[in-house]
């Protein structure tokens, strides 16, 4: 059975996850709110997609909370 996420929902893969952060990220930055919907349509945790865009040098932009 595949692992879920806290809500139930399956969890992907962490290449899977990388290849969907990378597609989204455009000159090496990708939209906060972006991030939040990968998070969520992945099953995992705002914190791990933070962790995944740090190893992957991408920057968030246009920060929800007005951070970055």
């Amino acid at each position: 059975m595949p692992p879920r996420a806290s809500d139930g929902r399956v969890r992907m893969k962490p290449e899977e996850i990388i290849a969907k952060l990378k597609e989204a990220a455009k000159d090496g930055k990708i939209p906060c709110a972006m991030a939040f919907k990968i998070a969520k349509d992945c099953g995992v945790s705002t914190k791990e997609i933070g962790d995944l865009l740090n190893q992957l040098k991408i920057k968030i932009s246009s920060c929800q909370l007005g951070c970055f």
